[in-house]
């Protein structure tokens, strides 16, 4: 048993490192000013210096950020409220509401992103709206996890049966379903939502084609940057990386502190 716990921890350690080399490799051509022999040249922080000094940046990163959580929220409250409806009124609806929100499975970037700028983008309509147009591009392709990870997170705490319980203790079943279904699945919220962060912080394709350079966001910049500066465009890279890092961080505390609480309750009662 040692030996193979040993050996696991060994493996994993290796595939860690592994990963990481790519992204430590790139933080350390970002410190240099060139790196086109064996040794690199001229150890700087210029390019973090200029970065975090420079407006467009840090506006490309803010709305990368605002882009990345309005659409998050939204799939949330429609996924929550799909399932809701069809577990509890409707079970037939259930296989049909899961083929749907499988489907962006199949469809790539570019045909979404062409596509909907030739559904909506003659539209006189808010949904005509560059940014609204995106901002539904995105609800659709982070859909499938959003709705994979919730969808479990329901079956696992057996909802129809807690909503029973609410519904003896006198409350109704919306009511139940957010007071008590909904902080019982916060750690699969939280999960699928780490998810759609990483898929929308690194899409380049749906915000070139819909929106354009007009809403620049961190991967428009890095693209720009790639053109005039390969050092400062790792520079970009890293921030990147260590920004969606903080955001996992972050989140993770929030579900470490709902559950802390939940104990802290359950030694109470």
């Amino acid at each position: 048993m040692k030996r193979r716990n040993v050996f696991s921890t060994v493996t994993i350690i290796l595939v860690v490192v592994y990963l990481l080399i790519p992204l430590v490799v790139t933080a350390v051509y970002s410190l240099f000013e060139k790196w086109t022999t064996l040794t690199p040249e001229r150890f700087t922080l210029a390019n973090y210096a200029a970065l975090f000094t420079e407006r467009d940046f840090m506006m490309s990163l803010l709305r990368t950020i605002i882009v990345c959580i309005v659409p998050i929220v939204l799939t949330v409250v429609l996924v929550l409220l799909a399932l809701f409806v069809s577990i509890i009124y409707f079970p037939k609806l259930e296989k049909v509401v899961q083929m749907l929100c499988m489907l962006p499975y199949m469809i790539q970037g570019v045909i979404l992103s062409v596509s909907i700028i030739s559904l909506y983008a003659a539209s006189p309509t808010l949904l005509g709206n560059r940014l609204v147009m995106l901002t539904g591009a995105y609800c659709i392709i982070i859909l499938p996890y959003i709705y994979q990870g919730i969808r479990n997170s329901m079956h696992a705490v057996n909802m129809p049966m807690l909503l029973e319980a609410a519904e003896v203790l006198g409350a109704s079943k919306l009511y139940g379903f957010f007071r008590v279904i909904v902080p019982n699945i916060l750690s699969g919220i939280m999960v699928s939502s780490l998810l759609a962060v990483g898929i929308i912080f690194g899409d380049y394709v749906l915000i070139r084609n819909i929106a354009g350079t007009s809403f620049k966001n961190v991967q428009i910049y890095l693209f720009l940057t790639m053109k005039s500066s390969s050092t400062k465009a790792s520079a970009v890279f890293v921030i990147i990386m260590i920004t969606t890092f903080v955001i996992t961080l972050i989140m993770l505390n929030l579900q470490g502190n709902e559950g802390r609480g939940k104990k802290l309750k359950g030694k109470k009662g």
